[in-house]
């Protein structure tokens, strides 16, 4: 597909397969194709699969302020470029976030709703707490350091891992990551989840360090008609770590 204009900015969005439509939002730091490929692919040959790179991220503009409401007025805008009355709407960790929001925002537009590695509310993204957690650890690593030094915390089997560490590392600079967390600090739906409509899927890993599956388990208490799943082998990263189990349950919800 390419870049559209979406709210004076350029997005870049990915569209495959036929149906009725699905939108995936990856997570923080990352883009539609380090966080979404393999979900992409299987889901495209039954729906019509939207993936965009999130403002901030990927191959879309990158403004250094933004604001998780901005997250959520692009996948609505999304949602009127292509006429799109309703969609189902996928989301992992930052994405389920923004996911909610719109949930929330836009109710009757939302017709299924997954939410992969969620929680309900946060001071800082939850990346970053790891990192301030683990501070002196990491302290004069890099990028890839940090993330092999923290990997234990994040995922179930390190070494399978080990060869997915684009999902956790981020191309962006300092100050264009620091943006993307910014707009993820200090949010909470907890008292507004009751506002969704959507049939909702909430899948937690059992070993993730970042979200847990508590964190998960209260998102799907707050939300009338939702289902939680915890993947047994999982961490932060289920769609790497137990594809296809990942896979079949998406699709079992959304077939």
């Amino acid at each position: 597909m390419g870049l559209i204009k979406i709210n004076g900015i350029k997005l870049y969005v990915e569209v495959k397969g036929t149906g009725f439509p699905v939108i995936l939002i990856h997570g923080v730091g990352g883009d539609h194709q380090a966080h979404l490929s393999n979900i992409i692919e299987p889901l495209s040959k039954n729906f019509k699969t939207v993936a965009l790179d999130c403002r901030g991220h990927g191959q879309s503009d990158k403004p250094l302020e933004f604001t998780i409401e901005d997250h959520v007025n692009d996948i609505l805008g999304i949602m009127n470029h292509f006429e799109f009355k309703k969609v189902h709407l996928l989301g992992v960790s930052m994405g389920s976030y923004i996911a909610q929001l719109v949930a929330i925002t836009a109710p009757d537009r939302i017709d299924k709703l997954i939410l992969t590695v969620t929680k309900s509310n946060g001071l800082t993204s939850s990346i970053q707490r790891l990192f301030k957690e683990n501070e002196n650890q990491i302290k004069g690593l890099d990028m890839h350091q940090t993330i092999l030094k923290l990997l234990k915390f994040m995922v179930y089997n390190t070494e399978l891992m080990k060869n997915h560490l684009e999902i956790f590392e981020t191309k962006l600079s300092p100050d264009q990551f620091n943006a993307a967390n910014k707009a993820i600090g200090a949010f909470d739906f907890r008292k507004e989840l009751s506002k969704i409509k959507a049939k909702t899927l909430v899948i937690s890993g059992k070993h993730d360090g970042l979200n847990s599956p508590d964190d998960g388990k209260e998102v799907a208490s707050l939300i009338k008609n939702a289902t939680f799943v915890e993947m047994q082998y999982s961490g932060h990263a289920p769609m790497f770590e137990e594809p296809d189990t990942y896979i079949n349950i998406i699709e079992g919800f959304l077939l």
